[in-house]
């Protein structure tokens, strides 16, 4: 299978590699231990999500991790350890070496940069049969979810917070924030999990975006939007019972993910920077040592 860049991802000023791996070898890709390496920063929500599915299918064994620096040390935005991988992935290759990458040790090339094919296909690797983030017939309902999160939640907030944009443009953004949230927390008054009876990848795509909204998205709305985000009680309930789980929690650098958004945010911050929603370092440190979910 080829790793030939598609076209440019314009969210992140690089090419987006697709490459998959598959059930064997006709492939390309398969689904082999000690092949593939994961390089990534938590810091990042796309790294975070990758960190804790890793975490949550025990692949350490089979698949390493390769933590990069909250903040890219390279003036374009890129990391320079990944630099080769890319160079050696693309002809010719000018732009920034960003993650996170999947990256295939055999070849020492890039198999892919999109987060969410790689959750998947990292689900491939879960051998014990325990623990799986896409269960058989639960695809669309993860899909939905990961839908609502990236346009009623990641851009609601981003656009709710937005210096210099209308207030009308804002409050509307804000009212579909609210009402996206008060779905989700419709789903978890009576649920422990957002798709049927067991976590999946649905859990770790919302509670990446709930850290992200409390710890960027919070610093750009004002102290009325933030009491109206926090008064989801059940929401954020389920929040703080995954933090407290080491897959998830372990994996917050809240330290990173301030330096990170400092260093690439020009906007205003507002009143509500200082209403903090949930102390996620304090439940993450009340998780149990022998657990992994």
């Amino acid at each position: 299978m080829s790793t030939s860049p598609l076209a440019a991802d314009v969210h992140r000023g690089a090419p987006a590699f697709r490459g998959r791996i598959g059930r064997d070898a006709r492939s390309g890709h398969y689904a082999v231990p000690h092949r593939y390496r994961l390089h990534l920063s938590t810091a990042c929500p796309d790294g975070l999500r990758l960190a804790v599915g890793h975490s949550l299918l025990a692949l350490d064994g089979s698949c390493p991790v390769t933590v990069l620096p909250a903040v890219p040390d390279r003036p374009d935005g890129g990391h320079a350890a990944l630099l080769p991988l890319y160079e050696a992935s693309a002809h010719h290759y000018t732009g920034p070496a960003v993650a996170p990458v999947l990256s295939d040790d055999w070849s020492g090339r890039i198999v892919s940069t999109h987060a969410r094919d790689i959750l998947r296909d990292l689900d491939r690797f879960a051998y014990d049969g325990d623990t799986c983030l896409y269960p058989c017939g639960t695809e669309s309902a993860i899909e939905a979810v990961e839908r609502m999160c990236t346009e009623g939640i990641e851009e609601a907030a981003q656009s709710a917070g937005r210096a210099g944009t209308d207030p009308a443009e804002r409050a509307a953004a804000l009212e579909v924030l609210i009402g996206t949230l008060g779905r989700l927390e419709g789903r978890l008054l009576d649920a422990e999990y957002l798709v049927g009876d067991r976590l999946t990848a649905a859990d770790v795509e919302l509670w990446v975006t709930l850290v992200q909204l409390d710890t960027v998205h919070r610093f750009h709305l004002d102290a009325s939007a933030v009491h109206r985000i926090a008064g989801h009680h059940a929401l954020w309930a389920y929040a703080r019972r995954l933090a407290a789980r080491p897959a998830f929690g372990r994996h917050v650098d809240l330290e990173g993910i301030s330096r990170r958004h400092h260093g690439r945010c020009q906007g205003l911050e507002a009143a509500g920077a200082a209403v903090q929603i949930l102390d996620w370092a304090g439940h993450a440190a009340d998780a149990p040592d022998t657990s992994r979910r």
